[in-house]
């Protein structure tokens, strides 16, 4: 495992865990503070749970005790997700919760967690440079910058260390990508960096030349979140909308040199597959395995004889990377049997992310280690680990579980969360739905679902709780489609998603109203405060102070 989830057998102790222990050591990290939240999701499994929260109840959570403390502006949009460190010694400050907001500006921010206060700005702009334009596509609107969520390392640098994609243009023209390490403390940049990403892999497909396909920053945007995973940060990359050419990358970085050590192009002798998943970041096992969906694209269903795409080309299809001596390899995958009908209807797995489950046992007492992922085709899929189903052209029955359309909008945002033997999962237009694991496998139909309907792209659930108790699942919604309203903060009953806890539209007089909505934003949660990116800044809540008063506005 990462930095993050890997410092757990120390002094000789044998420990059994169960199912849900285990989450909380793979989500809550070996840092002192068990709140910190380093990575998108809160952990590299993707769980989204926070199971240390002790402040935030079920009873407590409510528009008469519960709102927004304050707003942090900052100088471009967010749609990175915050990142939290606890108890981080700040020069002539003490030791303070930092709060770290990245936004298209290229810039990157270190504030009081707790109040507010700016403490550090950094911009990872070159001198004459600029933000990239948005390349003539409205995904990402109006410049680009840092768009990925950062990953943290706590460990390595003199104070720990903030990892960075930036995207920029410089004055004549030229596009640039870049890995950024910065010191926790003050955003100075750290070993050497930053590093210019560049790339080749061997192939003819549409991205080639000679027989070597090469990496276009121009061609490229970092939008799934970066992953740390035994000292290695991996980057993955999408188009801008299908602006031809492009394929699906992967490349990875040592995190304490930021030298390249590995590339994979998953669609080498093809075109498209591009790794977006709306933000969503690859997941990762005990084992140091990577789980991703790639988009639209070439797969090659002419196989060879161990059952794999006969020219290496995976679009479409949910993938199991391994990482072995600096070499990226497909281990396992499985693409739909409908690939070809899929690809030409735009229906592809890519518009979501992995989340890799806990251990579970089935009805004959075998363990299962399982990865789950939402689709655009409405499906939800459930895979075995170590045997994902490959492809087969007659259907889908070779892959662990299938829940036929459980869903019914488009999933845009298709990133699943999980808490105590629940998978929470939403689409556009659509309720968020809680399905239940009975035998390790999903029951079909869902055990609950919220009574208002979430507007397109849906909604990426967070989960708090303290242990198993007071379970609280946490949703974002931006408004609408193309003229995002005002961005929403919602709160549920993890056992009976009917009971809503609060919503920020509920407050007298607009009180908890905190910015414009923004497509693929997910709640942040750590010691009793929830975090939520904007279109120009990030809503604090929390628990209202006894006189009704409100932190200030900054």
């Amino acid at each position: 495992m990462d930095t993050i989830s890997k410092r757990k057998n120390r002094g000789g102790l044998v420990v059994f865990l169960t199912p849900l222990m285990l989450l909380c050591v793979l989500s809550k990290g070996a840092h002192v503070a068990a709140q910190d939240v380093l990575t998108w999701h809160n952990d590299s499994a993707r769980t989204g749970q926070n199971l240390e929260e002790r402040t935030l109840t079920l009873q407590n959570v409510n528009p008469r005790t519960f709102g927004k403390l304050f707003t942090i502006k900052v100088d471009g949009k967010v749609d990175a997700e915050p990142l939290y460190t606890a108890r981080i010694e700040i020069s002539h400050e003490g030791l303070r919760n930092v709060l770290f907001v990245a936004t298209e500006h290229d810039s990157l921010y270190a504030f009081d967690a707790d109040t507010g206060k700016k403490f550090w700005q950094v911009s990872l702009l070159k001198a004459g440079e600029t933000p990239s334009d948005d390349i003539d596509c409205g995904q990402i609107v109006p410049e680009i910058g840092i768009t990925s969520t950062p990953v943290i390392d706590l460990h390595r640098g003199p104070h720990g260390t903030i990892y960075v994609v930036a995207m920029s243009k410089d004055p004549q023209g030229h596009y640039i990508q870049r890995l950024h390490a910065l010191d926790l403390r003050s955003g100075g940049e750290e070993f050497d960096g930053p590093a210019e990403i560049r790339a080749t892999f061997p192939g003819t497909g549409a991205a080639s030349h000679g027989g070597t396909a090469v990496f276009d920053p121009k061609q490229y945007a970092e939008r799934a979140a970066l992953l740390l995973v035994n000292g290695v940060i991996y980057t993955t990359w999408t188009s801008h909308c299908d602006h031809n050419p492009y394929n699906g990358w992967i490349i990875a970085y040592d995190a304490a040199t930021l030298q390249q050590t590995g590339t994979l192009d998953i669609t080498p002798n093809g075109e498209e597959g591009a790794i977006w998943q709306s933000g969503a970041g690859p997941a990762t096992d005990a084992e140091g395995n990577i789980y991703l969906l790639s988009a639209n694209g070439s797969f090659d269903t002419i196989l060879n004889a161990q059952g794999f795409p006969s020219q290496g080309d995976f679009g479409n299809s949910f993938l199991k990377i391994a990482a072995s001596g600096g070499r990226l390899s497909v281990a396992d995958y499985f693409t739909p049997f409908n690939v070809i009908s899929e690809n030409s209807l735009d229906m592809d797995l890519g518009s979501g992310g992995p989340v890799v489950l806990p251990d579970m046992k089935d009805a004959s007492g075998k363990t299962r280690r399982l990865v789950a992922g939402a689709a655009k085709d409405r499906n939800i899929y459930l895979l075995d680990r170590d045997a994902m189903g490959k492809f087969n052209p007659q259907g889908n029955q070779n892959i662990y579980q299938e829940l036929h359309q459980a869903l019914k909008g488009t999933v845009y945002r298709g990133q699943p969360a999980y808490f105590n033997g629940r998978l929470y999962c939403s689409s556009a237009d659509d309720f968020l739905y809680e399905f239940q694991f009975v035998n390790a496998r999903l029951v079909e139909q869902p055990i609950s679902h919220t009574a208002n309907k979430f507007v397109y792209p849906g909604a990426a659930p967070s989960i708090s709780a303290n242990g198993s108790r007071n379970a609280i699942v946490w949703a974002a919604e931006n408004g609408g489609r193309d003229q995002p309203g005002s961005a929403v903060l919602r709160a549920y009953d993890a056992s009976n998603l009917a009971h809503e806890l609060y919503d920020s539209n509920e407050a007298p007089a607009d009180r908890d109203h905190f910015g414009t909505g923004n497509k693929f934003i997910t709640p942040m949660i750590a010691h009793g405060k929830v975090y939520v990116g904007t279109t120009d800044g990030v809503g604090v809540f929390g628990l209202l102070r006894d006189s009704g008063s409100q932190a200030p506005r900054r």
